[in-house]
């Protein structure tokens, strides 16, 4: 039997729809615009005639940046730090949740309230700088690995998950001369496997849209990740200076704009590829890691 609706109810849901529709314009419309214009000509792009549709197709650009070297090297940097950023992040998240998540342990309270604050109040930039001068990390992979080693908003999901799990299962596996080590990798994490997914996803992402951390530590251009390459791309008048030395570079129908935009999309699909696959456990994951009993 189907429920009969106020009008009230019905103007509500009409304003819900137009508001989701507008604000799902506003999301898509850039990345249309942006994909649009990398596929078109330069004159196209030069008297700005393109918005959703490509105007005069041309795989000139993606040609272009196929061909840099410079381009496939930030971009092996970038999976580089994403395998071992995560990895790091990973290890250092699970293994400091777990205990947090235990309300016997002593001082629990104080080390959770440490995290939290420095969620708050972040450190200045310059003493940043120095402490990681002072520790040797400036032009290494590391300063990039370190620093971020620990998200304190994931940190807190994955102690609010670990709480949810029956303490009744750790206490069995005790008696049965389990370590707390073994308990939290044979058992903690495996029953966790939404919350860890979801984790893998926000560390996997942020290291693979962060460019700040090698703006300032790293000035080695052999280290730059793909996103401090697309920074210097997007910043400097002339793209195609940063494409000089291939070969085909006069032959191909390019412009600066083309090129940023192409190089835009290339850096965005590795993201676009993974993200369907990890959606079910994401959505999952950010549902019950933000649920407190």
């Amino acid at each position: 039997m189907a429920i009969k609706r106020s009008l009230g109810e019905k103007i509500f849901d009409a304003c819900n729809v137009i508001f989701l529709v507008l604000a799902s314009l506003l999301v898509v419309i850039p990345v249309v615009h942006v994909i649009a214009g990398s596929f078109s000509s330069t004159q196209a792009l030069i008297q700005n005639k393109v918005f959703l549709v490509p105007v005069d197709f041309n795989l000139d650009n993606y040609k272009l940046v196929i061909q840099n070297e410079t381009f496939w090297k930030t971009f092996k940097n970038s999976v580089l730090l994403v395998i071992v950023g995560t990895a790091i992040n990973m290890v250092m998240t699970l293994v400091t949740a777990y205990p947090l998540s235990k309300s016997y342990l002593k001082g629990r309270k104080v080390f959770i309230l440490a995290f939290v604050f420095t969620m708050i109040f972040h450190a200045p930039l310059i003493p940043s700088y120095i402490l990681i001068r002072n520790l040797g990390l400036l032009d290494t992979f590391w300063a990039l690995v370190v620093p971020p080693a620990i998200g304190m908003f994931n940190l807190i999901m994955c102690i609010t998950f670990f709480r949810s799990l029956p303490e009744e299962l750790f206490e069995a596996a005790r008696v049965d001369g389990m370590g707390e080590y073994r308990i939290l990798w044979k058992i903690a994490v495996p029953l966790s496997m939404p919350i860890v997914v979801t984790l893998l996803l926000f560390y996997a992402v942020n290291h693979w849209n962060s460019y700040f951390n090698a703006l300032i530590y790293i000035t080695d251009r052999k280290l730059y990740p793909l996103q401090l390459y697309l920074y210097h791309l997007l910043a400097e008048a002339n793209a195609i200076d940063n494409y000089r030395g291939v070969n085909t570079l006069a032959s191909l129908d390019t412009s600066p704009q083309g090129l940023q935009l192409a190089t835009i999309v290339v850096a965005t699909v590795p993201i676009v590829i993974i993200y369907p696959f990890l959606q079910k456990h994401f959505i999952k994951g950010a549902m019950l890691g933000s649920l407190k009993e």
